[in-house]
């Protein structure tokens, strides 16, 4: 693979330290992707902002970063969603020490680098049409939206991909990137109509939850959707890709919208009935009392916002008020513009909601002594207000209801519901005990010149979602019904297909790094921009490409020799686990 004559001087150091590093981390995924070659990108979106997800390692990476002063982007580069709005932080009532000053801090170090602080996670939602070309783009959510339906491609990014990426101009070019790559693995039959924007976020959502992990897709699900109307509202696509790439899916196809694809690869076929609708609802429904509503996850659109205003309005003529601010509608500070000018805004806060700008629901630290039980229509917002990045109860209806809840605090009565601790349903795995070999061989970093560790494995053929679902102090996996759930990566060899969820991964487990009590290796089966950033950036030991699958070849407990010389990775299963 040859490497451009700019990037090889930011990699000789030409271009200063900073530079350095992406460089290395942009030909690392390369190598590891198989690139033929790279090229320029014409945008990157950065992912990594809030206090609570980036954590103790990406203030420290950050800081690091911006002691060089060459420490400037080179391409058109945007901001993901910060931790709170700061000129309302008082009315959110956050209970965190020194949280806006640490934001601060984080902001202005992206600032610094020359990046446009849009703080928005949907950069998709804006008034000007997408690019065409190469992106690189680190937001699940707008990820899934930018190849689904605009012609930007780019591939599931980490935070600190896109930033290197943004930093040297150059991308390896792999992935979804070519177009023998994007088509579809899936086939979802729609069997029922849907009507609002919850409907497909729980569409999309239910997708995910039917991914069986024997189904080989390197690349993540990647559904063709028939039987929906060819009328989707912006609002409805944008439910529906956010809350698939909850489990990962970076593109769909949608039949009479999406031009139909050059090729098919189905490893499964699914129906959505009426009756899963009904039940999903029934099962995320609210039960007890609700503490506070949130709506605008990924942040509003315009026609969001709307939506939640007429119904604001409805209830504000028949003299009702919401109490307590018990409504919070999260959008970009873009909207917020339009929507403060057009009296959105106003008939928001003269009902008693608050309208907020540069954040989102996921990423906030709520005050526990106010709220312990949220309402949200968005799936993506349950899904991660769930995990371990919040542990909320958080129960999913229909913008109408939510605004129901909001404005009558005893519309849902009861004892406020707590997160399930009975033993949940394992999560598609079909581990079995194998000694198929004692002896792998596959490839490592270029930046990683050898190493020699040896360690006792964890090993499973489910993703591991860093964000919310691994313990940043102890480095244990608390994804309910994950089949490491309760184990630790603390000094193992950790074994596993890829990373999934949010695209702050790498970032995480560089925090647990920081706070020792990281991997001792990674072996992947499949190519991982979630975590080959931070293996590379911290040297890791790291491995990838085997010519046994090492998910369904290792066992948790088995005690493992790793070694990296000249490029290539040897595993030897010193002893098997009983």
């Amino acid at each position: 693979m040859d490497v451009p004559a700019e990037l090889n001087d930011m990699l000789g150091g030409k271009h200063g330290p900073a530079k350095q590093k992406a460089a290395r981390l942009v030909k690392d995924l390369g190598y590891v992707a198989g690139a033929k070659r790279f090229t320029k990108a014409i945008n990157a979106h950065v992912s990594g902002v809030s206090v609570i997800t980036g954590g103790v390692g990406l203030r420290r990476f950050l800081a690091d970063l911006s002691s060089d002063s060459r420490t400037k982007v080179a391409i058109p580069t945007t901001l993901n969603s910060a931790g709170c709005d700061s000129s309302q932080i008082k009315e959110m009532g956050i209970d965190f020490p020194d949280f806006l000053s640490l934001q601060t801090e984080i902001v202005t170090a992206y600032w610094d680098m020359g990046i446009e602080t849009t703080l928005s996670c949907t950069p998709y939602d804006q008034p000007y049409e997408a690019p065409d070309g190469i992106g690189c783009w680190a937001e699940s959510n707008a990820v899934c939206y930018a190849n689904t339906y605009t012609n930007l491609a780019t591939n599931r990014e980490s935070g600190l991909s896109a930033l290197s990426t943004a930093l040297t101009g150059w991308v390896p070019l792999w992935g979804l990137h070519l177009e023998e790559n994007r088509m579809p693995n899936l086939h979802v039959k729609v069997n029922c109509e849907l009507s609002s924007e919850t409907d497909f976020s729980i569409l999309g959502d239910w997708i995910g939850s039917q991914i069986e992990a024997s189904w080989d897709m390197p690349f993540g699900p990647m559904p063709l959707i028939s039987g929906l109307p060819e009328n989707l509202s912006f609002e409805m696509r944008k439910a529906l890709t956010a809350a698939a790439a909850n489990f990962g899916c970076p593109m769909l196809w949608i039949d009479g919208i999406s031009p139909p694809p050059r090729d098919k690869r189905y490893l499964g076929f699914v129906e959505f009935s009426s009756n899963d609708l009904q039940q999903c609802y029934e099962r995320l429904g609210p039960k007890g009392t609700v503490d506070l509503v949130v709506i605008g996850c990924p942040q509003a659109s315009i026609g969001e916002v709307r939506s939640v205003v007429a119904e604001v309005r409805g209830r504000m003529e028949l003299g009702d008020r919401i109490p307590d601010n018990r409504l919070w509608v999260f959008t970009s500070s873009s909207n917020y513009d339009v929507l403060s000018s057009d009296g959105s805004l106003e008939i928001l806060e003269q009902a008693g909601a608050l309208l907020l700008k540069d954040t989102c629901p996921e990423v906030t630290p709520y005050n526990r002594d106010l709220y312990n039980h949220i309402l949200t229509n968005s799936m993506k917002a349950e899904h991660y207000l769930k995990s371990g990045l919040n542990s909320m109860p958080t129960s999913v209806a229909r913008i109408s209801d939510c605004v129901a809840h909001a404005f009558d605090p005893n519309l849902s009565e009861g004892p406020r519901p707590k997160l399930s601790k009975t033993k949940p349903k394992k999560i598609g795995s079909k581990m079995k005990k194998s000694n198929e070999t004692d002896n792998m061989v596959g490839i490592g970093l270029p930046s990683q010149d050898s190493f020699d560790v040896t360690g006792r494995a964890i090993s499973t053929d489910v993703p591991i979602t860093y964000l919310g679902y691994v313990d940043p102090q102890t480095g244990v996996i608390t994804e309910p019904g994950h089949p490491l759930e309760g184990q630790s990566l603390n000094g193992k060899i950790v074994v596993y297909p890829k990373g999934s969820g949010s695209t702050v991964a790498p970032y995480v487990l560089m925090g647990l790094n920081y706070h020792g009590v990281g991997p001792k290796g990674i072996l992947n089966r499949d190519v991982c921009p979630l975590t080959l950033p931070a293996a590379s950036l911290h040297a890791i030991p790291y491995g990838h490409g085997f010519d046994f699958d090492p998910t369904s070849n290792i066992n948790t407990g088995d005690l493992v020799r790793i070694r990296l010389h000249e490029g290539i990775v040897n595993v030897d299963i010193i002893e098997r686990s009983e």
